[in-house]
């Protein structure tokens, strides 16, 4: 956060109890991209509880982000089709290319890459998302081609 006046704007309507956790994180996650320890501490002081308290139940949803986001977004699917066809393989590609591991942001900025459980595009598999866009029947060749056009 900036400054305290865009943490004053967050907490608008909210009354500091600790039913406020979920709204107030996915406010701050909506402004900034992620929860940044700064904000978390914020939030803390506002609810009146550990900042522990807040990790805890930020990192139990798959919504809540701790670092920044990059520039674009990569989920690759590993549910059951994806994984039978290569998904694993395909996700040991990507970090070995952009030098990440899941749940992290290229140093660049660039991309930021998330494992998921499904897309439901199971037909396609395996799947790479990438922002908004859906890229089916992924291999190691089409994987270099859409990084490139990322890039």
């Amino acid at each position: 956060m900036n400054a305290p006046e865009d943490f004053n704007r967050l907490i608008a309507g909210l009354r500091g109890e600790e039913s406020d956790l979920i709204p107030l994180l996915q406010r701050i996650q909506r402004q900034q991209g992620y929860l940044s320890e700064e904000s978390i501490a914020n939030a803390a002081r506002f609810l009146r509880v550990s900042e522990n308290e807040i990790y805890g139940v930020a990192s139990f949803y798959a919504q809540f982000r701790f670092s920044q986001p990059g520039r674009h977004s990569l989920k690759l699917c590993l549910g059951t089709a994806c994984h039978v066809r290569g998904g694993a393989f395909l996700a040991e590609e990507i970090e070995r290319r952009l030098g990440i591991h899941a749940g992290q942001t290229t140093p660049d900025g660039r991309f930021d890459y998330h494992p998921v459980a499904c897309l439901g595009c199971c037909a396609l598999a395996p799947v790479l998302q990438v922002d908004d866009t859906i890229y089916g029947r992924m291999n190691f060749a089409r994987l270099q081609e859409v990084l490139d056009r990322y890039e």
